[in-house]
């Protein structure tokens, strides 16, 4: 699953932060290896000075390079570590790499601050009992719109996947996977289906309701909420709630069939180079300080229960970055299930794209 990260650290600078980006890897000193944490994450989605701090704390180094998305993240793993420590996919790819052989077991007696993630992002169905993975942000999918031009709450995924009313006005997603997941809940199937049965009766609907569709975006649909050039648009919770500070006709709503769930987590790779220094790391960005630091900048959902405490109300309470229990109850989360799946949904959309 692909995600925008927004550009927090672009626009409150990124200079000063004392990183070392793409290509720094091989830069390091055999010397200085055991100092000198090795990060692969998504671009922006760290906190302002969060690796400046644990710099600080080790008295070493960080050096970070970015993904644009998990494939990305997948295929520079496929052939064995290329020297990282610590790296950041979402759930379905935590399942994929593990399958794969391709993650280190978390040893949580060297993280207690994981006491501090709350107990619902512990047993998470694809890494039971965080085995190989530890959680940093989720998210939810759901229906971004602006309230002025759509009559009343779109609470239901018939708005964008099976209705002429907004013509022209709709946004989907572009990924596959998420898209038919999300035509599955519509369905009132469950959202992982294998069902070639299924998969065809989806395509078929999608491929009926195009005509109304302005554009299957790769996940800007909050700017181009934002912007005017849609009114309704599939887009996760915190890309919304960011957009909604800008302009307050703007809202989010999860539809009643329910949502898709994912989590971020943090995870060590086979063969890193540091494994004790990626412990540690991970430990420090679980502490409630550090956590809420983070959540400040990014502004994604924290599943740390100590970190949101700490957080301001217009975080802590705000219903789109933190739907309620009841409407969470009704998501599902994504799960890698097999290339073969994962070819005929992307398949299936080709020929709705193509259509």
């Amino acid at each position: 699953m692909s995600r925008s990260r927004r550009n927090v650290l672009k626009d409150i600078g990124i200079a000063g932060i004392g990183l070392s980006f793409a290509g720094a890897l091989g830069a390091c000193s055999h010397k200085g290896a055991a100092q000198t944490l090795n990060l692969y994450t998504w671009d922006t989605y760290i906190g302002k000075h969060t690796l400046a701090d644990f710099e600080k704390a080790i008295g070493g180094k960080v050096n970070i390079s970015l993904f644009a998305n998990n494939d990305e993240l997948f295929a520079k793993l496929r052939d064995g570590n290329q020297g990282y420590d610590v790296i950041v996919p979402s759930n379905d790819f935590v399942e994929r790499l593990h399958q794969a052989g391709s993650l280190i077991e978390i040893d949580h007696a060297r993280v207690p601050n994981l006491a501090n993630i709350d107990p619902r992002f512990i047993n998470a169905p694809f890494d039971p009992g965080r085995k190989v993975s530890v959680p940093y942000t989720w998210i939810v999918t759901g229906i971004g719109y602006r309230k002025s031009k759509v009559d009343g709450v779109p609470d239901s995924w018939k708005w964008v996947l099976d209705s002429d009313r907004y013509k022209g006005r709709i946004g989907l997603l572009a990924e596959a996977s998420e898209l038919f997941e999300i035509s599955a809940k519509y369905l009132g199937l469950p959202a992982n289906t294998s069902d070639a049965a299924t998969i065809a009766r989806i395509q078929a609907m999608l491929l009926k309701q195009k005509p109304n569709v302005a554009l299957f975006h790769d996940d800007n649909g909050q700017d181009l909420l934002l912007a005017g050039d849609i009114d309704l648009v599939i887009e996760y919770n915190g890309d919304i709630a960011q957009v909604m500070r800008e302009d307050k006709d703007l809202g989010f709503v999860v539809p009643r069939e329910g949502g898709i769930l994912a989590s971020d987590s943090l995870c060590i790779p086979k063969g890193a180079p540091n494994p004790d220094l990626a412990h540690q790391f991970i430990n420090f960005v679980l502490d409630a300080r550090n956590g809420a630091h983070i959540s400040e900048t990014i502004r994604y959902p924290t599943p740390n229960r100590a970190a949101l405490a700490l957080m301001p109300a217009e975080y802590r309470d705000n219903p789109v970055i933190f739907p309620p229990d009841a409407v969470l109850q009704t998501c599902e989360y994504s799960h890698y299930q097999g290339q073969a799946v994962q070819s005929a949904y992307e398949q299936a959309m080709t020929k709705v794209r193509a259509g």
